[in-house]
């Protein structure tokens, strides 16, 4: 390697990525245009379609995992293909020393994703599981309100998503809409990102009782579900998700504690109520007022910002570079898969479930 290669590793972060779908391309773009990170290659067992993105992006094609893996140049790696094929690729990742992202869910069970987090344990590589929102401005803001004691003795933490999806949406792919290879359906597909901001805000759950169903669509796993939870500080909640809500809305989250409330649909705040206000609280109530949210990706699967990926992968570029955890780590990732299986779990036998302390 010549001296300005040398140069370009030291400062920089060489990815690969693994599977050329949809957000395949997503990752993609956010790392060529991220300052310390560069796109090596892609690789997909789909060999034409890895060509056609590695030519859009100017970067290489592999014709084997094998020879992906054994690139020195690719320091970590994305993995972007089916859900239930995460551990697959992810586990002979980190054997072969490479820090993983690793698109929503980490894994769609436990014992898989257990097994990724133990990987990546014994052969010291990082691992980020995407969780894009919680790097937005607006998620940090709650939560800072939420360590500043601002909402009092929380009492209710609710997640609403009415998303749409057309027929074509789940018949169009080999994968969507199975438990084998998408591990659920709204609430693991879609409402995962909720799931884990309602762990990272308010905190973990202590049990659950669920409903479910499918009921537009002709799929294996549910479009359609409803939760009551009680967590562990004592607050009360309920998740209520769906795919099925023409023509799609956007996601809401809402917090409410003994002296204030909050709430947010996708990205953007629209209440922020106290009953201690600060000064700094008029700027934000000053924006609640210019215009509603979008519904995003509530009614087209990629309609949605790349702000959020471009942070996380920015922030796993720079742990690998000073030698300290990503702001994200697997552990982290983990939470949101153990909540949406016991959620399931309780659906699946009209039982209520408990969370292990």
């Amino acid at each position: 390697m010549d001296k300005c290669g040398e140069w370009k590793m030291s400062v920089k972060v060489g990815f690969g990525i693994i599977g050329a779908g949809m957000i395949a391309a997503l990752h993609a773009r956010v790392i060529k245009d991220l300052p310390n990170a560069y796109l090596v290659g892609i690789y997909d067992a789909r060999q034409e379609s890895a060509r056609k993105l590695a030519d859009q992006f100017q970067c290489k094609a592999y014709e084997s995992f094998e020879e992906f893996l054994a690139d020195q140049d690719i320091q970590a790696v994305t993995i972007a293909v089916p859900s239930g094929m995460h551990g697959e690729v992810a586990i002979p990742a980190a054997k072969a020393g490479k820090h993983i992202l690793c698109e929503k869910p980490l894994e769609i069970t436990l014992e898989k994703v257990d097994a990724v987090i133990r990987a990546c344990d014994e052969n010291h590589v990082l691992l980020s599981p995407v969780f894009q929102t919680r790097f937005s401005r607006p998620v940090q803001m709650v939560k800072e309100a939420m360590q500043a004691g601002r909402f009092g003795r929380m009492v209710l933490a609710s997640a609403q998503m009415r998303w749409f999806r057309d027929t074509a949406y789940y018949s169009g792919s080999a994968w969507r809409g199975t438990w084998k290879l998408d591990g659920g359906g709204a609430l693991m597909n879609q409402a995962i990102h909720m799931m884990d901001l309602l762990l990272y805000i308010n905190g973990a759950p202590g049990e659950v009782f669920a409903f479910s169903g499918t009921l537009t669509h002709s799929i294996e796993v549910e479009d359609n579900l409803c939760a009551a939870v009680k967590f562990r500080n004592g607050s009360f909640g309920t998740v209520e998700v769906s795919t099925s809500c023409a023509p799609g809305f956007p996601r809401r989250l809402e917090f409410s504690g003994s002296t204030g409330t909050v709430a947010f649909e996708e990205d953007k705040i629209t209440r922020w109520e106290f009953e201690k206000p600060l000064p700094e609280d008029e700027t934000i109530i000053d924006a609640i007022s210019q215009g509603k949210a979008n519904a995003a990706g509530g009614r087209a699967p990629m309609n949605i910002n790349c702000d959020g990926h471009a942070r996380q992968i920015e922030d796993l570029a720079d742990a690998i570079l000073h030698g300290r955890r990503p702001f994200l780590d697997g552990r982290e990732g983990r939470r949101a898969i153990e909540f949406i299986c016991g959620i399931y779990e309780s659906a699946r036998t009209g039982k209520p479930f408990y969370f292990e302390r």
